[in-house]
């Protein structure tokens, strides 16, 4: 029996996800490109310049992993509130 199994490394070279399924490993690396490129971007302005790498990573990563929202949100559009027993709050797209 043959497995191939997908690791997915951050930019240091920090193991970030290990999966069998090559559509989310894929799915995991653009996030993490997408964070980076926000990190940089908000390194670059000049914005939150305190904040440690560490916070400014949960804080991309976060914005990465929800991008439709935060495009909803842009646009002045709706998104209602996602909650599922034992889970944080997620943002659910709302179509109008």
């Amino acid at each position: 029996m043959i497995e191939i199994e997908y690791i997915v490394r951050d930019r240091r070279g920090v193991e970030r996800l290990r999966t069998a399924d090559k559509k989310a490993a894929e799915a995991y690396d653009r996030i993490l490109e997408n964070a980076e490129r926000l990190a940089d971007w908000l390194r670059a302005g000049s914005v939150l310049p305190n904040l440690p790498d560490e916070d400014l990573e949960t804080l991309t990563v976060h914005l990465a992993r929800h991008a439709r929202e935060v495009e909803l949100i842009l646009k002045g559009k709706p998104v209602e509130p996602e909650t599922k027993p034992n889970q944080p709050t997620r943002l659910k797209t709302v179509t109008a």
